[in-house]
């Protein structure tokens, strides 16, 4: 059976399934790949790889690109850097004490 919530964007409404919205953090998605791996190994296809993970096949090639070769640790550290250089782009420019104003 599948449940369909209300999601108000604006003043219009529209139905969004549960499964669209469920997120994975880096350790789930570094433990799913290492499963993979093991599935793989045994002989099973990309697709019903994907199909045991419970994920789409799509979601499971894009995991693979991004997280290759990473472990659960690598991928906090990864993320925690990517929130850090985020952060500097928005700040303001500074200017090193030892440059004179003009």
């Amino acid at each position: 059976m599948r449940v369909l919530r209300p999601v108000v964007a604006g003043r219009k409404a529209r139905w969004m399934s549960a499964r669209q919205r469920k997120r994975h953090t880096p350790e789930q998605v570094v433990r799913k790949l290492q499963e993979a791996d093991r599935l793989l190994a045994e002989g099973v296809h990309g697709p019903e790889v994907a199909r045991q993970l419970g994920i789409s096949e799509q979601t499971y090639y894009r995991w693979r690109n991004q997280f290759r070769g990473l472990k659960a640790h690598d991928v906090n550290r990864l993320r925690q850097l990517e929130r850090e250089n985020a952060t500097l782009r928005r700040a303001p420019p500074t200017r090193p004490a030892s440059i004179p104003l003009t």
